[in-house]
């Protein structure tokens, strides 16, 4: 029996067996979620260095945009959070945008995710960004397998662009298993804090794991580039997953006052670049 097959959403009681192959799930390679203390002492070294970070776009004119890709339920959000905790929303930004109006449809697919792009001294976050065309819009038919095509043709040619004008990119990949998304989907089901975050379209891609995950490789396959990589990041433990995105992010950055030994090392077996590192985790 397959994982949905034994999952109900609105029993409040999650399933003995899927709750056993949850953290595993995907090829995760721990068996146990990183110590919150651990945890807690190792961010708080990397919110420092990331209020840093800010200070020093701030005073160069930098400009740096941190794309947020991955399933529903992958962590998104909380690790946006995470880096953006102690940081000013006057220069640092979150963009998570609704569906297109019937202007935005009527216009060049980039448009308003161009317009959101950073100005000097700014950080923009992307809580999903123009890779909604690469994943759930196909896979719901929300477009067209051509218009995929063709934003599969233009990505890299928009990421270029970016970079060509002095603005740093970068892009991670949340990857999770099928028993810790049901997990994460149940816990969102039955909590009074939460339960806003479980959408229609969640509740549509219980059915459509195959179709995400095919997705997804047609993605990484057309727009993981030289110029413009995508950072994978194996996230059935959030802890780990934050504190090895915001390493990389900070040991990617030639700011002032870097502290390499309070930011430490990335563990290879959580983070990677593209397909090569995601082939075989699920």
């Amino acid at each position: 029996m397959s994982a949905p097959e034994m999952f109900d959403l609105d029993n409040p009681v999650f399933p003995k067996e899927l709750e056993e192959r949850k953290m595993a799930s995907g090829g995760y390679p721990y068996a146990k979620k990183l110590k919150r203390s651990s945890y807690e002492e190792a961010l708080e070294l990397l919110q420092i260095e990331m209020v840093k970070v800010q200070e020093w776009a701030r005073a160069n004119d930098e400009r740096i945009v941190i794309v947020f890709e991955g399933r529903d339920a992958a962590g998104k959000g909380g690790s946006i959070k995470a880096l953006t905790q102690y940081t000013n929303p006057r220069h640092v930004r979150v963009v998570a945008l609704s569906k297109p109006s019937d202007v935005e449809r009527g216009q060049w697919y980039f448009q308003r995710y161009a317009q959101q792009l950073p100005t000097q001294g700014e950080i923009v976050l992307f809580d999903r960004s123009w890779y909604n065309r690469a994943g759930v819009e196909p896979v719901m038919g929300f477009c067209t397998p051509e218009q995929r095509d063709v934003f599969l043709h233009d990505a890299p040619r928009f990421e270029t662009m970016i970079l060509d004008s002095g603005t740093r990119l970068f892009k991670f990949w949340l990857n999770i298993g099928q028993e810790m998304q049901l997990r994460r989907f149940h816990d969102r089901r039955h909590s009074l804090l939460k339960h806003w975050k479980l959408s229609p379209i969640d509740l549509k891609a219980l059915d459509k794991w195959d179709d995400y995950s095919k997705a997804r490789d047609l993605m990484l396959k057309h727009t993981h580039t030289s110029h413009s990589p995508w950072i994978i990041l194996r996230a059935n433990d959030k802890r780990r997953a934050r504190l090895n995105m915001m390493r990389h992010l900070l040991l990617n950055l030639d700011y002032e006052g870097k502290d390499e030994v309070a930011i430490g090392e990335i563990d290879p077996n959580i983070l990677g670049h593209g397909p090569a590192f995601l082939h075989g985790s699920e």
